[in-house]
This record gives structure tokens, sequence and C-alpha cells, in this order.
């Protein structure tokens, strides 16, 4: 696992973290013009906390205070701010509610 305080933009990375705020979802239109839920949520371990961008049906599964596992996530930076998300390649899993 990578440490929050390790992570790199254009890096893809596995982490566990806790879900520590959860912002309101919102609606994005995909370049394909499809209506897709958006929400960010901010992850913490022992090293700093991250945004991780949920997707979706991520979204109804995520609460915070939930322990996650994002697998072969990808790391980047949005207006300044790091962030991670599970993608089409990774993978989001809750491992402790």
């Amino acid at each position: 696992m990578d440490r929050i305080a390790d992570l790199r933009p254009g890096m893809n990375a596995s982490i566990e973290a806790e879900v520590v705020s959860i912002e309101p979802s919102r609606e994005v239109r995909t370049k394909f013009g499809k209506l897709i839920r958006v929400a960010n949520a901010t992850v913490a371990d022992d090293s700093g906390q991250i945004i991780v961008t949920l997707w979706d049906k991520d979204i109804d599964r995520v609460s915070i205070g939930d322990k996650i596992k994002i697998e072969n996530g990808w790391v980047s930076d949005f207006k300044g701010n790091l962030q991670i998300t599970a993608g089409k390649n990774g993978k989001l899993e809750i491992i402790q509610k």
C-alpha cells in the first residue's frame, strides 16, 4: 500500500484510508453526452489527506467513517489539489464500515 504523503500526480497507487468527509454529489456530462453523478470525499491515513473522486454507484456505497481501499487508483492534480480515483482500471473496496 502507498502512503498518501508519497502520492504524486500521474502515478497509479493503492491506498487504505478513512473517509473523513463527503461533499454533496453533482451531475456532470461525459464527453459522450451522458449525465453521471460525481462527488468528492476526503480520506486520511497516518501520513496525510487526499480527495477521492467518487463516481455514480460508489457515492451511495461510501459513508463518513468507512475505511476504504483503492487499488490501482489514478493520482492527479485538479485545481491545485491532489486527488485519486479508482477510474476504469482501479477498484474501490470498503474494508470496514
